[in-house]
């Protein structure tokens, strides 16, 4: 599956991400999918892998948020997280997976 399905929830993080990648930047929203990477190609979702892929992308993920200024960098992570979990859940179920 090429598109991101956007009725789902998180979809504009991972679209965002997806397009990030593509041009090989590794913005939050494409690192964020990064760390989801694996679940989201087993649920169908094809995710590129660029150069310079993190080899740990929730690490990497965490130093970006911090970077961007946000004031509470570990709620930011974790709010990041929830949206790609609920996202992967939700394309699983519209996949007829889990």
């Amino acid at each position: 599956m090429t598109r991101v399905p956007d009725e789902l929830p998180g979809a504009e993080l991972v679209a965002l991400g997806i397009d990030d990648l593509q041009r090989g930047e590794f913005t939050v929203e494409a690192l964020l999918v990064a760390v989801g990477a694996r679940r989201l190609r087993a649920a169908g979702l094809s995710v590129p892998e660029a150069p310079g892929w993190p080899a740990e992308p929730e690490h990497a993920l965490y130093e970006a948020i911090g970077r961007s200024g946000v004031e509470d960098s570990h709620a930011r992570y974790n709010s990041l997280i929830r949206r790609l979990v609920s996202f992967e859940r939700a394309l699983e179920r519209s996949q007829g997976g889990r």
